[in-house]
């Protein structure tokens, strides 16, 4: 019988959890609350006890297990070792050996944005593709990079902080991370909305962005019914963004990128608006990159954290 995999995504609110099967199925998903009372120590006994309830349920034992794999918040190096993951609690300890010791089976663990590219690449809108560049636009900007279908974690586990990439000299305002001027402050779901608001000040057009709430998403569906300064700022975000991934294309040729997070919903939309900047400014190596929506959505995490299982102990799953 092929063994089993757990994937974990540890996020602020929730863990979500998945059920694989040895080829990458997912079986079966579901959530427990994220305790971070007691910086965050109930957190991996609670993972354990719900992940020892499922294999009692589907009367499983640890050897029928090939591993778990987590994603969760913060740099994670490739021991295991989370260094700080602040909306969580933690400071610096091994993931892997804490999860180990509660339930004796072998644990992968890594940054949860890294961890979801890395669910992108296998199942998701990256699949064909072994270099790759995913990036999250939501709240943040987040994303992976994904070399030779490995994931770049870096010495510390802070490899792929794409949304801290310097794009802008004359900020003024910090961004979360303390330094100003990062890709966050002008990709993100509230960096668009930051522009479409200095954009709203500063002109006196027109637009259905003065009819109500300005977000991210009202900003696209405004350029969807061709609304001219909602275009402007769709022009704006996606010179910040087409920049800041021509840098890292000229550094890492990668094959695909990936356009994943809440953002993203606004559809191929958004290519037109990154593309431009990006082909201006890349390598010219690196001009026919193929540009892809993510396709996994909040699955992405769980997939990816499973992947890091297969990866490692392909010979027991099969």
């Amino acid at each position: 019988m092929s063994k089993y995999i757990f994937g974990v995504d540890i996020g602020g609110t929730t863990v979500k959890m998945g059920f694989f099967d040895g080829e990458g199925s997912l079986l079966e998903k579901w959530e427990i609350p994220t305790r971070k009372e007691e910086d965050g120590s109930k957190i991996l006994p609670d993972v354990a006890e719900s992940i020892k309830g499922k294999m009692a349920e589907k009367q499983l034992a640890a050897g029928d297990i090939a591993g778990i794999g987590v994603g969760a918040p913060g740099p994670i190096d490739g021991d295991g070792v989370v260094h700080r993951a602040v909306n969580l609690g933690w400071g610096t300890f091994s993931i892997k050996e804490t999860l180990e010791n509660l339930l004796h089976i072998p644990v992968m663990a890594g940054n949860d944005a890294n961890v979801a590219a890395l669910g992108e690449m296998w199942k998701g809108g990256g699949q064909g593709s072994s270099d790759l560049i995913v990036v999250t636009l939501g709240t943040g900007v987040g994303g992976g990079i994904i070399i030779g279908g490995k994931v770049l974690t870096g010495a510390g586990g802070a490899g792929g902080e794409i949304g801290h990439i310097h794009v802008q000299d004359s900020e003024e305002q910090s961004c979360g991370c303390g330094n100003k001027g990062c890709l966050e402050q002008y990709a993100s779901a509230t960096g668009i909305k930051r522009l479409a608001l200095k954009k709203l000040k500063e002109s006196d057009k027109g637009s259905i962005l003065r009819n109500g709430d300005v977000s991210a998403k009202t900003v696209f569906n405004g350029v969807k019914m061709k609304d001219e300064l909602a275009m402007e700022v769709a022009e704006e975000f996606g010179k910040y963004l087409g920049d800041g991934l021509a840098v890292i294309a000229s550094v890492i040729n990668p094959e695909t990128i990936v356009i994943g997070g809440g953002v993203s919903k606004a559809g191929e939309v958004l290519f037109d608006y990154i593309k431009p900047s990006y082909e201006r400014n890349v390598f010219h190596a690196n001009k026919d990159v193929k540009f892809a929506l993510a396709t996994l959505g909040n699955d992405a995490g769980i997939y990816g954290a499973a992947k890091l299982i297969s990866d490692t102990m392909v010979s027991d799953i099969k």
